[in-house]
C-alpha cells in the first residue's frame, strides 16, 4: 500500500490529465498586503492567475497603506490557483482583493466556497476583523493563519486568538506563506475543519 495515500495530509501533485474525484473551492482572504497573492502563488501547481495593478496616486487617501508603505501593487479582482492532492481531491483557490473599495466583490467570489483562510498580519490585526466578520455572518468555515513577516514581533497562537476574539473551534495557525510546505499545511487544516464543520453532530 502506498504510504502517501494513508497520510492525513496527502502530498500534492500536478498531473493535468488526472480527473479529480472531489473539487473544493477555497477562499484566501484578509486585509490589504497580508500575503494572499503570495500564498496562492506558492502552492499553486499551475501558473496562478493574478490581477495585480500598480498602485497610483489615485489610491492616495483611499487605500490604507499604513504598515505596507513599500507595497507597489494590489489585487483588483482576484487571484486564482489550483492544488491537487493524491486521492483525487483538487482545491481551487480564489484570493480576494484586500482593499475596502473592492469588498463588494466578496459575495460573488465566496459563492460555493467550502471554506476560507483568513490571513492576518500581527502588526496590523485590525485589518483582519472585516474578513472574520464576513465569514462568521455567512457561516462559512474558516481558519486564521498569521503570516510571519520578517522583523515582526512574535506572538503565540493563543495571544492571536485572544486578540482577534475568534471562537474556540476556529483553528489559528502561524505560517510563512512564502514556503510551500507551511502554506499547504494551512490548506490541509482548512479542509479538515470544513469537513468537521459540515459533519452532523
Amino acid at each position: 500500500m502506498n504510504s502517501a495515500a494513508s497520510d492525513s495530509a496527502p502530498a500534492p501533485h500536478a498531473f493535468d490529465d488526472d480527473v479529480p474525484q472531489h473539487t473544493l473551492k477555497i477562499l484566501v482572504a484578509g486585509g490589504f498586503g497580508v500575503g494572499k497573492t503570495t500564498l496562492v502563488g506558492s502552492v499553486s501547481e499551475i501558473r496562478p492567475l493574478r490581477t495585480e495593478e500598480v498602485l497610483t496616486d489615485a489610491s492616495a487617501g483611499v487605500d490604507d497603506l499604513h504598515g505596507v508603505e513599500r507595497k507597489t501593487t494590489t489585487t483588483v479582482a482576484m487571484d486564482f490557483g489550483r492544488l491537487t492532492f493524491s486521492g483525487g481531491v483538487r482545491l481551487y483557490l480564489f484570493g480576494t482583493p484586500g482593499q475596502e473599495r473592492f469588498w463588494f466583490m466578496w459575495d460573488q467570489i465566496a459563492y460555493g466556497a467550502v471554506g476560507a483562510i483568513v490571513l492576518v498580519d500581527t502588526r496590523r490585526l485590525s485589518t483582519s476583523f472585516a474578513s472574520i466578520d464576513f465569514f462568521e455572518q455567512r457561516e462559512i468555515p474558516f481558519v486564521v493563519a498569521a503570516n510571519v513577516f520578517d522583523g515582526a514581533r512574535g506572538y503565540t497562537v493563543d495571544e492571536i486568538r485572544d486578540a482577534l476574539d475568534v471562537d474556540p473551534h476556529v483553528p489559528v495557525m502561524l505560517c510563512d506563506v512564502r514556503r510551500r510546505e507551511t502554506a499547504r499545511d494551512v490548506l490541509v487544516a482548512l479542509v479538515e475543519h470544513a469537513v468537521q464543520s459540515s459533519s452532523p453532530v
